[in-house]
């Protein structure tokens, strides 16, 4: 039972336990660059930009000069039918550092509304060309692509389907491509693995390919736990698809900008897919946007195939809003004005050095490691699996570093200006503090 007059009480947390939270809170009350503040004055070390989001740090002050000045202009404006300026730039600005041929943007407001509107732009797609049998989707084990109906039905993460019934028909999955027996404490890309694509085939065959409008992966799983993608598996989905003409979605919220390597994971690895779903660091999570990159063919053959008026049915009421447009195209300015994506890739070979310190210590089974990501898996607790990782999450917030905490995985993905002095204490203190940990 809470008390009526418990400051806690009103809000229902995501993705929270709850009671265990409100009976132990702990709150941030500021951040700035590498560290958040806690509402006790301590200063937490930010080991995963808050969630996969913040690359280029905290409140930087072209962001927020840039959100303060748009709010005393433009506080908002309607996107159907009537555009401003800023929203239309935006656009130019992220269509050109995506892959070759993807240049025609769609804004959302989060990850969850970009996956959904990839979907939709896949099926109208399919309809467009006489394809309208194409209503099939397949998504993969333990992907994780946003909390919308959509999302939750081509993601695999169980916990996150198993409330809400059936959810959307004609979705098949993927194997996932983790194994522990093939691939544990691989450097990058693990050569174990590639076969798995294969399995589309299979999927394919039981279908038909006259019924699949879409295939979405992410390129790197970041939310399950940081599965890097094996080589060449990526380029065989990109193969099957292009085959059977189907639409290969990548699922980029958290690889984009930067997080991998380059602007996109598809970038990065040399695989191009048709869409490319993002958020988070595109406005530095500054203020919520997502937005979906659609190639050329697909954008055209939705928009020039339709009838006079309205080509697709569907936007949100802040699609493109005035504040989240200026704070992308600040964002944009300073990862490249402060080189921030060729900074972190500058530390990859540190990075991955570090993190790979931690085989041995205690309790963990697999390190893995892509970009600025990481992912140490610990051995579950007997008897009570995700106990033995959420102890350790709370355990480094207590000591200073927020880490994230998924299952038995501890996943690190810090801001992209980070230097090697905050990898050594990310990675000191979880070594200190698993020694603390049954």
């Amino acid at each position: 039972m809470t008390r009526e007059n418990d400051p806690l009480a009103a809000l229902w947390m995501p993705f929270t336990a709850n009671r265990a939270y409100k009976a132990t809170p702990r709150q941030l009350v500021a951040a700035k660059d590498m560290h958040y503040t806690a509402d006790d004055g301590r200063q937490v070390l930010d080991g995963t930009a808050g969630l996969w989001a913040v690359n280029a740090g905290h409140c930087r002050p072209t962001i927020v000069e840039a959100i303060q000045k748009t709010a005393a202009e433009l506080d908002f404006a309607p996107g159907f039918q009537l555009g401003h300026p800023a929203s239309f730039e935006l656009a130019s600005r992220v269509a050109a550092i995506m892959p070759k041929g993807l240049d025609r943007i769609f804004f959302t407001n989060s990850g969850s509304e970009s996956v959904d509107t990839a979907l939709k732009i896949a099926l109208a797609y399919q309809r467009s060309r006489g394809e309208g049998t194409r209503t099939r989707f397949i998504g993969r084990e333990r992907g994780y692509n946003g909390v919308g109906f959509g999302g939750i039905s081509v993601g695999g993460i169980v916990n996150n389907r198993r409330q809400f019934g059936t959810l959307l028909n004609g979705v098949d999955h993927l194997p996932h491509t983790h194994s522990l027996q093939h691939n544990s404490f691989t450097k990058g890309r693990p050569q174990w693995g590639g076969h798995l694509a294969d399995t589309l085939e299979s999927i394919i065959a039981l279908h038909g390919p006259e019924t699949i409008a879409a295939v979405i992966v992410e390129p790197m799983a970041g939310s399950t736990g940081v599965l890097v993608p094996p080589v060449g598996y990526l380029e065989r989905l990109r193969e099957i698809t292009s085959k059977h003409g189907i639409v290969l979605i990548f699922d980029e919220v958290i690889c984009a900008f930067g997080r991998v390597g380059g602007a996109t994971a598809s970038e990065t690895l040399g695989v191009i897919p048709d869409i490319i779903t993002m958020a988070k660091g595109l406005t530095n999570a500054a203020v919520p946007m997502g937005a979906v990159a659609v190639s050329r063919h697909i954008h055209d053959g939705v928009v020039e195939g339709a009838a006079d008026g309205i080509e697709l049915f569907h936007g949100y009421t802040y699609s493109g809003h005035p504040l989240a447009a200026a704070a992308g195209i600040a964002a944009l300015d300073l990862y490249e004005a402060e080189g921030i994506f060729e900074h972190a890739t500058s530390l990859h070979g540190y990075w991955e050095e570090a993190v790979h310190s931690l085989k041995g210590k205690r309790h963990v089974i697999d390190v893995r490691n892509m970009g600025i990501v990481a992912g140490i898996e610990l051995e579950p607790r007997p008897g009570a699996p995700t106990k033995r990782a959420m102890e350790l999450f709370h355990k480094c917030f207590d000591n200073g570093l927020l880490v994230r905490a998924t299952g038995d995985i501890i996943a690190l993905s810090p801001p992209l200006i980070l230097q090697k002095a905050h990898i050594d204490e990310m990675v000191g203190r979880i070594a200190d503090l698993l020694e603390t940990v049954d």
